[in-house]
């Protein structure tokens, strides 16, 4: 666990705990996963850390978020969390939102929007949702830049790799096919 210096306000509280989520991000990139971070903060501490692991541990569950909500239970002896919050360098996804509202926790932070699945309004909102019987609050937008070019730079990354890739296995099979005979001299 780590306790927090004194904050001047809610912005420099912000970044310094998005500063520890991005730190997680970059071993999940370390570790070739897509790069999410997350912490779970309680009482101004951070209590639990998670980085994205579903390919690595073979679960589609081990996102950050989930990473991080399953160390903070087990930190607090409760599944129920209503004093903490996290931050998440990646908008969270329907699963993970799911999570973070059955664990109650009272608000989430994150800073790079997911226009694919993201579930904290930019596809769907889930913490928007009024009729469900615990209400999260949220926080859009904590260093979008510096998430979303983690994000970029990964993705890019990866596509000039497998491009790459594709030319090299074209090449190979240019290589290996036969060529024809040169055509035999007319007697």
């Amino acid at each position: 666990m780590t306790t927090a210096p004194t904050f001047e306000d809610d912005a420099a509280r912000d970044r310094f705990y998005m500063t520890a989520a991005l730190e997680e991000a970059r071993l999940a990139e370390a570790a070739g996963e897509v790069p999410v971070g997350a912490v779970v903060v309680w009482n101004d501490t951070i209590i639990a850390r998670g980085h994205n692991l579903p390919i690595r541990s073979v679960d589609p569950s081990a996102h950050a978020e989930m990473q991080a909500l399953r160390a903070a239970a087990r930190v607090l002896g409760n599944y129920r969390m209503p004093e903490c919050e996290i931050y998440v360098t990646l908008e969270p996804c329907a699963m993970c939102s799911g999570a973070i509202l059955h664990a109650r926790l009272k608000h989430v932070v994150f800073g790079a929007t997911d226009p694919k699945t993201g579930a904290a309004g930019s596809v769907v909102d889930l913490f928007a949702q009024a009729t469900l019987n615990h209400q999260t609050t949220v926080a859009r937008g904590v260093m979008a830049d510096e998430c979303g070019q983690m994000l970029r730079d990964f993705f890019g990354a990866r596509r000039r790799a497998q491009k790459a890739a594709q030319k090299l296995a074209q090449a190979a099979a240019t290589e290996a096919q036969p060529t024809p005979p040169s055509p035999s001299p007319a007697d």
